[in-house]
């Protein structure tokens, strides 16, 4: 590792920042009446119009948004190179050229610094108030922060909402957000819109002149999640703070700061995906030990539940539960429970036999037939399985199968009750082999009136992480706030959902070029747990009462274990599914978790996106191309094989009249051997795409 830290002074005025390789400037200014601003330039092409800096105070006369004065600048740079415990390469730079601008506020004394980051890719900006007698607790009321825009661009965006993210995409002009936003808002079990154009981050922009621009946030530790509202007039974008149950937003004790602003932009849509600027904006790994942490392939108990096959409840008796009151024992059970023992059993035989590290078991404890839509503050204790999961048994066949389990936490957002459990959940988690869990916050949030991203939650999901650590166990967050790059200080929180995942394909479908926007949107702030590898497109052959059809290929299934990284993948679908077609389902069993190096070969959002991989600590390489709405020729080289080399390699492929809707199920299956200097050209089709494996051929 190298680190250097150097003064910018003669380099570059007090007021103007460069990044290291001279694409990006900054510029901080204060207006007349003392309100800071900044603009952002790339390649001389303007990114950021003078924007407003600052902070509304409640009950406080004197906001921080106006009379100030500059009392100090520093300049300086850093460049580091730093291991993540896993990820996309296994070494990522960290460079940047930095100026924290120190405020004083003529009024009231009080002080407050603006540090700005700028990397090659994008610029990183928050807000720190210093140990001071002029402010010590204060609460933010609205944060003013300005993303003014430079036109009317493209942008690829969901709803503003203070509870869900699962939205699919919508590609519209900044200007028709407006009147787009009706038809954006789809049900969901838990939303709060906040307003007709308001969208969330990561928010990913095309401009006319060929910028992409994406707006997000990074280490968002004891704050509320920022949503932008759009003045659509003005083209400015405005920091929206997601309020708690009064409406209050932060609670703020000096010495502070906020989480990180985030504009990343460039000429080219792969440096985009490309882009580490989030995590590299948060801290170092706080974890003395990582070696616990280790990446899963897993299969289990849930795409039946979640298309209506199984259920989640063992009985159909109670329409209210107790815990320690209802007696089970004399329940009649209805037949349609998923975690059973023996059903359980066949996942773990299965995972066994395929190579598979874990099997995940939802609905194994007692408390889900009335888990969701009652308020219910004590619904689960994480602790007590159903009469019909012997949880022991289960236990030592897995062991013995040499197949981990993975704990399932739903606490159908009742947080008080997952915090009065959770020493005890995870100490059981530990006295019975489980490393990893997926915990859920399906529903409105209790305490009642809470949102799922005010900084009281936050808080919340952060602590279950933390605490999670001290028991060496692995977090999949679901429903939680988005991820902003926190899992480079705690690699533990391997997976988050976060996002319109492939559960919405069992509820009517997600847009086919889905997959082609949330590597630019939600997989910046960290690794999703999608669940691709669905292979049976038509939900009715197996769950008559549901209709639904994913909406995609077979082929762009596969692709996504390399499109959509996670240290953690799941093949989702059931197991009769994966022994109909053996052929396409080696690609799951072959395709590695960690890597060595990504390289983006194609990329275009809403389109198309090209990924080549390099497993880390082998010579295989896998490449993963997913494909939108239009059927297109992709086109890739090989050049980043090693040179005198050949390989062996596996082509899945959509076959010619492969079609999302029509013809999903068609594929192609083809071996050759290619070299460094080998090129390739391939159709995708509609919601379409291929997967190849590249193995070193045998000398």
């Amino acid at each position: 590792m190298s680190c250097l830290w150097m003064s910018l002074a003669g380099l570059v005025s007090a007021q103007e920042l460069e990044s290291p390789n001279g694409n990006l400037e900054m510029e901080f200014s204060l207006l007349e009446n003392g309100t800071p601003t900044y603009t952002l330039t790339y390649k001389d092409k303007q990114v950021i119009k003078e924007s407003k800096l600052g902070l509304d105070l409640k009950n406080d006369e004197a906001d921080l948004f106006n009379s100030f004065s500059q009392a100090d600048v520093e300049t300086s740079t850093f460049d580091e190179t730093w291991k993540p415990v896993w990820g996309e390469e296994k070494e990522i730079r960290n460079h940047y050229n930095e100026m924290a601008v120190t405020l004083t506020q003529e009024e009231t004394g009080r002080k407050m610094i603006v540090r700005f980051r700028l990397f090659d890719e994008g610029l990183g900006f928050r807000y720190e108030f210093p140990q001071q007698k002029e402010l010590g607790h204060f609460v933010i009321e609205d944060e003013k922060t300005q993303f003014a825009m430079s036109g009317d661009h493209t942008a690829f965006w969901i709803p503003g909402d203070y509870d869900t993210q699962e939205y699919d995409y919508t590609e519209s002009r900044l200007s028709e957000i407006r009147e787009r936003m009706a038809s954006s808002i789809t049900a969901n079990i838990s939303q709060t819109s906040f307003s007709p154009t308001g969208v969330q981050t990561s928010l990913m922009m095309k401009s006319e002149n060929g910028l992409y621009i994406n707006l997000h946030e990074a280490a968002l530790i004891d704050y509320p999640a920022m949503h932008l509202d759009l003045d659509d007039e003005k083209m400015i974008f405005e920091s929206w703070l997601t309020p708690d149950v009064n409406g209050d937003k932060a609670f703020m004790i000096a010495p502070t700061h906020t989480p990180w602003r985030t504009i990343m932009v460039s000429d080219d849509a792969r440096e985009i995906l490309a882009s580490r600027m989030i995590y590299n904006l948060n801290d170092p790994i706080a974890i003395e030990d990582p070696s616990w942490i280790k990446p899963m392939k897993y299969i289990g108990v849930w795409w039946e539940m979640i298309t209506g096959k199984s259920s989640w409840h063992y009985t159909d008796d109670f329409s209210a539960v107790r815990l320690g009151e209802t007696d089970y024992d004399s329940a009649k059970p209805n037949d349609t429970h998923g975690a059973t023992t023996e059903h359980v059993k066949e996942y773990i035989d299965f995972a066994a036999e395929h190579g598979f590290d874990g099997v995940l078991v939802e609905g194994w404890n007692i408390g889900w037939e009335d888990w969701f839509g009652h308020s219910k503050d004590y619904v689960f204790d994480f602790v007590t399985p159903y009469p019909d999961f012997d949880l022991e048994e289960v236990r030592d066949y897995a062991k013995s199968k040499g197949v981990e389990m993975i704990m399932h936490h739903e606490t159908s957002s009742s947080v008080r009750n997952y915090e009065r459990h959770m020493d005890e959940a995870y100490q059981f988690m530990k006295d019975n082999g489980y490393n990893a869990v997926k915990s859920g916050y399906v529903g409105d949030m209790l305490p009642r009136g809470e949102n799922h991203y005010s900084q009281w939650l936050v808080n919340h999901y952060q602590y279950a992480i933390e605490k999670a650590a001290d028991f060496k166990i692995m977090v999949n967050a679901h429903e939680a706030v988005r991820p902003t790059g926190v899992a480079r200080t705690y690699p533990n929180l391997i997976g988050n959902e976060s996002a319109r995942g492939t559960e919405y394909q069992a509820f009517g479908g997600s847009k086919p070029n889905h997959v082609t926007v949330l590597p630019f949107t939600r997989l910046q702030g960290g690794p999703m747990d999608y669940t691709p590898g669905i292979f049976e497109m038509d939900i009715s052959t197996f769950s008559p009462d549901n209709d639904s059809h994913v909406n995609s290929t077979l082929a762009n299934q596969l692709a996504l274990y390399v499109t959509m990284y996670s240290p953690l993948q799941m093949a989702a679908d059931l197991i009769e599914n994966y022994k109909r077609f053996p052929d396409a389902f080696q690609f799951i069993k072959d395709v590695a978790l960690d890597w060595d190096k990504s390289i983006y070969l194609e990329a275009e959002p809403g389109d198309y996106i090209t990924v080549a991989r390099k497993e880390k600590g082998s010579e295989n390489w896998f490449i993963g191309n997913v494909n939108g709405e239009t059927p297109r020729t992709s086109r890739i080289n090989f050049d980043f094989l090693n040179k005198g080399q050949k390989y062996i390699a596996t082509i899945y492929s959509d076959a010619k009249d492969a079609h999302y809707k029509t013809n999903p199920q068609a594929y192609e299956i083809k071996k050759v051997v290619v070299t460094n200097k080998s090129k390739l050209s391939k159709l995708s089709v509609p919601g379409g795409g291929y997967a190849i494996s590249i193995i070193p051929a045998e000398k």
